[in-house]
């Protein structure tokens, strides 16, 4: 029986991208999907820049952003009466990830991106069609049982971890028994893809808010022809006829007529909003929508799912080369459920706007429009939940900004997949021995921060140093020497060593700066 270091079970967004990450660790992977192919119809369009930063180190940028464009003309909120009542402005072109902050995509093409990416790894296996009806789990592996095709043809493989990438329905995370947390969002609408035929000039090229408490209203320019409407369904609303053609032409007869657009897609979803608990049971974890559901209103529900991989892979990198006790995939669910749920809490307030049904309190959220607020339009920055990182205090914890090179390389491609110092040569060649040695035995990336740019973003946070995670979130500042010889008893050493649990997640040692 084959024993693969890591299986995925699922190849959507989130499992593809970290299949892609563990494969450049040279970890053996196995990817089951029940599908036998891709699903052919638009799913998510959106993801943010530092997703974007995830497929680059990957080595996938290049050929996603040639399936996808930047998201640089804003979102407007509009009325009944059609009133522009707020524009959220556009992302620049390069943002603080070395690229646009909002990109605008396909996913049966990402989807393919993604999949391609895997045949440059040999130690990968993508089985499609092959569904996981079974689960045993064992001291050493855990047991999946497989159906191979729609026959009787089954077979078991083995796999040191296993991920549950499986969707809103996991059956990796009811083997888990994991609990399902209710944020308060259950609301079904109708999404409506469609492909144009010719210009259509009423059709703007950035997105829509029609907060109109009549029929409230998304529309979405997505790549290319492709546009997208998504309708909330209203009391007395027969879902069977909402999707009908003639039905759909008369809710978008003000915008696009059926000689102008052939229609894609029309399904009725109800967008939720939940968070599970429980995201790791001995051998078994799960990523994605298998753990938690973000309504559509920030396009962050992929976002999520990619970010789960980032974290992920190094951890189980460190965990299955002997680097560290696994333990350290505890800090996997402490670190992301708050930073998730910090997006989830964030898009069902912007649903509850835009969603308001009654004219009154239309009518009062238009001259709060007006007066400039509200004020929640911004995605939030959020720190990591406890874990592997020091400093009570923002910076640490989040995510270290993608900046330019003296040699016009970006950051990440310096660094690459591995735990890396960036600061004044001075302080990096004060530290001890033992500690540059450390340093040499786990691959950290040493950068000195006399580039303007890094030496800008030192002063601003007073620190004289930063170490990154292999994930691009910092590790914590240092002032001194000291404090990066402190500091780096955090990182893995060459063999096995036991966590220790502070603060309710599993860290190396406690390390107060």
């Amino acid at each position: 029986m084959s024993v693969f270091d890591v299986a995925l079970i699922g190849c959507g967004p989130a499992g593809a991208t970290l299949a892609n990450l563990l494969g450049q660790y040279g970890l053996s992977v196995l990817v089951l999907e029940r599908e036998p192919g891709i699903y052919p119809l638009p799913r998510a369009i959106h993801f943010d820049g530092e997703v974007m930063r995830v497929f680059e180190t990957a080595g996938l940028r290049a050929q996603v952003e040639a399936i996808s464009r930047p998201g640089l003309k804003g979102m407007h909120f509009n009325n009944a009466q059609g009133q522009t009542l707020m524009i959220r402005a556009g992302s620049a072109p390069i943002g603080p990830h070395g690229c646009a902050n909002n990109h605008y995509f396909h996913q049966p093409e990402l989807e393919a991106v993604l999949r391609q990416g895997l045949q440059r790894h040999p130690s990968v296996q993508l089985r499609t069609g092959h569904e996981v009806r079974a689960i045993e789990e064992g001291d050493e592996a855990v047991t999946l049982h497989v159906q191979a095709g729609a026959g009787d043809a089954s077979y078991a493989v083995q796999a040191r971890y296993v991920v549950g990438c499986d969707g809103a329905r996991s059956l990796v995370r009811k083997h888990m028994g994991s609990t399902l947390i209710d944020l308060g969002l259950h609301q079904p609408w109708l999404v409506f893809d469609v492909l144009l035929k010719t210009e259509v000039p009423q059709l703007p090229e950035y997105t829509v808010q029609h907060c109109d408490p009549s029929r409230p209203m998304t529309y979405c320019n997505v790549t290319g022809n492709r546009r997208r409407w998504e309708i909330m369904l209203m009391p007395g609303d027969d879902p069977e006829q909402m999707v009908l053609p003639a039905h759909l032409w008369k809710l978008l007869e003000r915008w696009v007529r059926p000689d102008q657009a052939d229609i894609e897609r029309a399904a009725i979803y109800t967008f939720h909003s939940v968070i599970a608990q429980g995201w790791r049971r001995g051998r078994l974890l799960l990523a994605g929508d298998s753990v938690h559901q973000t309504p559509p209103f920030l396009g962050q529900g992929m976002c999520a799912a990619i970010r789960d991989a980032a974290n992920l892979a190094w951890k189980l990198d460190a965990v299955l080369h002997g680097q560290v006790d696994d333990a350290l995939l505890d800090s996997y669910e402490s670190e992301r459920s708050p930073h998730v749920r910090a997006f989830i809490d964030l898009a069902v307030r912007l649903g509850n706007i835009i969603q308001t049904t009654d004219p009154e309190a239309a009518r009062q959220r238009d001259e709060r429009f007006r007066a400039g607020g509200p004020e929640i339009f911004h995605l939030p920055v959020p720190r990591l939940g406890p874990g592997i990182w020091c400093g009570q205090e923002p910076p640490a914890a989040q995510i270290f900004p993608q900046l330019a090179l003296a040699d016009d390389r970006l950051l990440d491609s310096a660094l690459g997949r591995r735990f890396a110092v960036i600061g004044a040569r001075d302080v990096l060649d004060g530290v001890s021995r033992q500690t540059q040695e450390r340093w040499h035995d786990c691959g950290l990336v040493r950068l000195s921060g006399e580039h303007p740019e890094l030496q800008r973003w030192l002063q601003q946070h007073g620190a004289q140093a930063v170490m990154l995670r292999p994930d691009r979130y910092i590790l914590g500042l240092a002032r001194c020497a000291s404090d990066l010889e402190r500091m780096s008893e955090l990182l893995p050493r060459g063999g096995l060593q036991k966590p220790v649990i502070a603060r309710g997640a599993a860290t190396w040692r406690s390390v107060s700066l």
